[in-house]
């Protein structure tokens, strides 16, 4: 009888011991998975990011965004693809920038000229003689006021990534140098879809004709416009210099391409994602900016070749046209700041 109970209490710390280890197991499975689960949510989600422009292919902000493309898919370990839309397959500046905002296209390349109709404190870059010259264009532009710029307009949609160099823009014609704003006189200027653009055209006695790019070749063949407003590379990659024989070096606005990022998509990436974005954005710049230089050197010589003549003006005259126009600008608090920040690293 004492073996028998001795045999039952065994079985029993048996049966119960198999029961803890179940439990025990079962436990560890619960906390297995748990911890399963923390690690999932602690991986970064893939992202397949969509970037659309209105620019051809050999353009060398186009081959910017190639740079940006490859170092951010470099640098993501395969979380982060980007692919490029040109030539404005997805719609214009302002069509594709609105996709952005709704959330539709992660990223796009915009002029700052067509920004400010989205957040006026953008017209700044479209204000004639802002920049004293390309070192000051780079450090202002780089400056921790342009940085909080990028960031103020995340209500609006969407947030700037960095800049890339669109040249000095002067004026070209037909055949007439614009050499004194007088010369301006009575002539239809083709000028971007921008309050200020039309402004300083005003100011300088000309008369402004909103178009967009695509136009500008029939506009000057067809006498529609006089002239137009852009950089060197206008008269090669659009073919202006076929129908326009004088281009002006008045230099009257340096306009950047701007790098913006839907809100929504910025927001859905993990803070290395988004370290990641940045670093390569500003890294493309640097490489945009070496890719312009040559491209507007071949511009000149290009254009040269098919005629055009190329003047150097003084550029003061010019600069006392819009003056009052500037004065009218800083009643807004947040352009005066951004200008007197770029006045104090001149």
């Amino acid at each position: 009888m004492k073996k028998y109970l001795k045999a039952i209490g065994i079985g029993s710390l048996l049966l119960f011991g198999a029961a803890c280890g179940n439990g025990e197991e079962q436990s560890s499975g619960d906390n297995g998975g748990s911890s399963d689960g923390d690690s999932t949510s602690q991986e970064e989600e893939s992202h397949d990011l969509r970037l659309a422009h209105n620019l051809g292919e050999d353009h060398p902000v186009h081959q910017g965004l190639v740079d940006f493309k490859e170092r951010v898919e470099e640098n993501s370990d395969g979380n982060l693809s980007v692919e490029i839309f040109p030539n404005g397959t997805l719609g214009s500046e302002n069509e594709v920038l609105e996709q952005v905002q709704n959330g539709g296209i992660d990223m796009t390349k915009v002029s700052a000229g067509a920004l400010e109709n989205f957040a006026s404190e953008y017209s700044v870059f479209s204000l004639p003689y802002v920049f004293e010259d390309e070192d000051h264009f780079f450090e202002s532009m780089e400056s921790d006021a342009v940085q909080e710029l990028y960031e103020s307009t995340e209500e609006e949609g969407f947030v700037g990534l960095t800049y890339y160099d669109s040249g000095a823009r002067s004026f070209y014609t037909k055949d007439t140098p614009i050499e004194e704003p007088s010369d301006l006189e009575g002539k239809k200027i083709r000028v971007m879809d921008s309050e200020t653009q039309i402004e300083m055209v005003e100011a300088m006695g000309g008369s402004p004709t909103p178009m967009p790019y695509g136009d500008i070749y029939t506009g000057l063949q067809q006498g529609v416009i006089d002239g137009a407003e852009s950089n060197p590379t206008a008269l090669t990659t659009g073919n202006h210099g076929e129908v326009a024989k004088a281009f002006s070096y008045d230099q009257h606005t340096r306009i950047p391409d701007i790098a913006v990022m839907s809100a929504d998509t910025w927001n859905s990436l993990s803070e290395n994602q988004q370290e990641i974005i940045k670093t390569a954005a500003e890294e493309s710049t640097e490489t945009q900016k070496e890719l312009w230089a040559e491209a507007v050197e071949d511009a000149k010589t290009e254009a040269e070749e098919m005629g055009v003549e190329f003047y150097e003006v003084d550029k003061e005259p010019f600069r006392e046209a819009v003056e009052p126009m500037i004065e009218e600008y800083r009643e807004d608090e947040a352009i005066a700041d951004l200008l007197d920040e770029f006045e104090s690293l001149r």
